[in-house]
């Protein structure tokens, strides 16, 4: 785990050089199908010589949760050990990732479509801090861990309580997991970590960027969609409309990758006892694999009862 761009990818792919492994993706935006340059998905050659998994599950306009994501993730790790492989989570979504780590019990409501719509909207005239205070008064506990400005969350918490009229919070627990995990924390000092977010935006753009958008379209799906909502395709998708330059949303997708870096360390903290945290530096890339492989060796000879 780790924030984005600091090397998860590199070093999952290095790992399965060295032992039986399959990956399983903990990315909230490499679920979608057609969305590969903005979402950083692992090329075609890298999938061939590593088994992945919750990669190109469904189309752009499906509704996905993290309950769904919760009940493929628990079945592809269960079907990588009767395969007598291991599963190596990697990711930068930090509810995908403590949801199997903790063991979390995730409310099984059905995204409703037009219910989402309609609070949509609501949050786009009157703020999401409106939609955040009616949560706030029908269940406290939820809207104390969510971000008045986490509008999806937010949304979706509303939509478990109007589907089930019981609170999310009093639906959500958390339970033993049916595996043991060791976990690895990646980070770099921060503005080397900007440095690799800033060169990988310039070369999404070179790559195609913005014809991958402009074919979602073709096929499509809009921008109101929330899969088109994630950073690349927003500042794209105002770039084509002709409300920035090219320069100006590549810029903006720099500043928003920063943001979205910095998100991610507090979920995953650095204080955290129970992970274990690794310098990704480059200068640090053999002793890095080098630890991580002793370190795996150590985890998966420990009997089963540990």
């Amino acid at each position: 785990m780790g924030p984005t761009a600091v090397g998860k990818s590199e070093l999952a792919l290095n790992l399965a050089q060295l032992f039986p492994l399959e990956i399983i993706s903990a990315d909230s935006r490499q679920i979608y199908r057609y969305m590969d340059i903005a979402t950083g998905k692992p090329t075609i050659a890298e999938r061939e010589s590593v088994p992945h998994h919750l990669i190109d599950i469904v189309d752009p306009d499906e509704d996905f949760s993290l309950a769904m994501y919760h009940e493929l993730a628990l079945k592809a790790i269960d079907n990588v050990h009767k395969r007598g492989t291991l599963p190596l989570l990697v990711g930068g979504s930090g509810l995908y990732v403590w949801s199997l780590i903790e063991g979390w019990t995730i409310p099984q409501v059905t995204p409703d479509r037009e219910r989402r719509r309609i609070l949509e909207a609501r949050a786009t005239q009157e703020g999401s801090n409106t939609l955040h205070q009616e949560l706030q008064a029908v269940d406290p506990v939820a809207a104390a861990k969510i971000s008045p400005r986490n509008t999806r969350r937010i949304i979706r918490a509303l939509e478990i309580y109007r589907a089930t009229g019981r609170r999310p919070s009093d639906q959500q627990g958390k339970r033993q997991p049916r595996f043991c995990a060791m976990i690895i924390g990646l980070t770099r000092e921060r503005q080397e970590l900007y440095g690799r977010i800033d060169s990988r935006v310039d070369h999404m753009v070179e790559a195609g960027l913005v014809d991958e958008v402009q074919h979602l379209l073709r096929r499509g799906y809009s921008f109101s969609l929330p899969s088109m909502s994630g950073i690349g395709y927003r500042q794209m998708g105002q770039f084509l409309q002709g409300e920035m330059t090219l320069s100006q949303a590549t810029d903006r997708m720099k500043v928003e990758t920063h943001r979205l870096a910095r998100h991610q360390h507090t979920w995953f903290r650095l204080g955290d006892k129970r992970i274990t945290w690794l310098d990704a530096g480059d200068e640090a890339e053999v002793s890095k694999v080098n630890t991580v492989r002793d370190m795996i060796e150590s985890f998966a000879s420990r009997p089963s009862a540990d």
